[in-house]
């Protein structure tokens, strides 16, 4: 009977045991199979660089073009009329002359003879002066001796010596007019100048009033630059006498000059201001400085009105008059601004800021109003409290650890 018990315990129970065993081992690691890994949360908020706005004074620069040019030029003629017999080498296209240098002489034989004629006939006009003036002496006396008599002007021989005194007169300014005649035998620069055309040569003969050479001023150039309307309004509070700068851009050559003035009236086609610039020495003739060329196209800067308490931003940050800061909360904010001035590079900013403001610079592809976003080398309260999270975990783990061990 007990055989038969055991025999239906091993052929019944047992089997049925093996079975509850495999099947709870199964699922036990089928259940560590499918047990999902611990993830780690990753911050997907875009990264964004930022600079700090703070207001400030900044004086305008003001940039204009226009053409150098002289302030003066001259159609030189001949005084007096005659042959060529010489002229100065540099008395060519392109010579420079200094002030009351000889350009060319004409033949002064005929107004040296004038001269001689004038000296002789001064003379002639001064002795029979002195003859009527003795004449007079004369008759003064007799008149004296006799006063009983009645004695006309002309027997005291006024009107001779008046007539006498005119006689010199005369003499003397035809003198003065022959000497002048022939020291305009030498014609002369009358400025420091520029040959632009000659037209003489040697003993070529020239008559009074031709015109013999076209020269250029070089003592001083002007400049008329053009000043649209909506830079007038930073234009200096006092014009006259301020400094500029006139530049070559092809070359870089820079020289000093000032603003002579305003020409006073706007231009009815370009709507445009005009102001004179004026540059001493252009050529460079009494200083070692670069010389400017007439006709050079010039650039010619400025400084103008000072803005106050402005922001000066780089204008790769402000699109369509608009803005974005990062605010307390680490998200993008967008700002509204008010653009002053537009200079090469930059925009001067108004209103639509505040002191301190963190400008993005580098802004996502995609932002939007209220995104949070990552500051580039600041640490953020998130990532203060994810990393104090892991630690603590650690310190859990480790301790389950010694535990298991113990």
């Amino acid at each position: 009977m007990k055989t038969t018990k055991s025999t239906f315990w091993l052929k019944t129970l047992l089997p049925i045991a093996i079975i509850g065993v495999s099947a709870g081992l199964f699922a036990g690691v089928n259940a560590a199979a499918h047990k999902e890994p611990e993830k780690n949360e990753v911050d997907t908020r875009p990264l964004v660089a930022v600079e700090p706005v703070h207001a400030d004074t900044y004086p305008v620069s003001i940039k204009a073009y226009g053409t150098l040019e002289p302030i003066e030029s001259t159609s030189l003629a001949a005084s007096v009329s005659g042959e060529v017999t010489s002229w100065n080498p540099e008395f060519i296209e392109g010579g420079l002359l200094r002030r009351g240098e000889i350009l060319f002489a004409i033949d002064p034989a005929p107004y040296e003879a004038a001269v001689k004629l004038a000296e002789a006939n001064l003379m002639s006009a001064q002795s029979n002066l002195i003859e009527q003036t003795a004449l007079a002496e004369i008759a003064e006396d007799e008149a004296r001796r006799h006063p009983e008599k009645k004695y006309t002007d002309l027997f005291l021989r006024k009107p001779q010596v008046m007539s006498a005194e005119a006689s010199v007169k005369s003499a003397e300014a035809a003198l003065r007019i022959a000497q002048r005649d022939l020291s305009l035998c030498n014609v002369k620069a009358p400025f420091d100048a520029l040959v632009v055309a000659k037209n003489v040569g040697q003993g070529q003969y020239v008559a009074t009033g031709n015109p013999v050479a076209t020269l250029y001023n070089v003592e001083s150039a002007r400049v008329l630059v053009p000043v649209p309307g909506f830079e007038v309004g930073f234009l200096p509070e006092r014009l006259q006498g301020a400094g500029v700068q006139v530049s070559m851009p092809v070359t870089g050559a820079s020289r000093a000059a000032t603003i002579r003035h305003d020409l006073g009236v706007i231009d009815e086609s370009t709507r445009m201001a005009h102001l004179m610039i004026e540059l001493k020495d252009p050529y460079a003739m009494n200083k070692d400085m670069v010389a400017l060329k007439y006709g050079a196209y010039v650039e010619v800067s400025f400084a103008g009105r000072t803005l106050e308490q402005v922001y000066r931003l780089p204008q790769s940050a402000v699109r369509q008059q608009q803005v974005w800061v990062v605010n307390a909360s680490s998200e993008l904010e967008s700002r509204k601004v008010d653009i002053v001035r537009e200079e090469p590079g930059y925009y001067y900013i108004g209103e639509g800021l505040a002191e301190g403001d963190r400008l993005v610079m580098t802004l996502p592809e995609y932002p939007q109003e209220g995104m949070p976003v990552k500051v580039e080398g600041e640490v953020d309260s998130e990532d203060e409290a994810g990393g104090a999270g892991s630690s603590g975990a650690d310190v859990a783990l480790a301790d389950d650890n010694s535990g298991t061990e113990g």
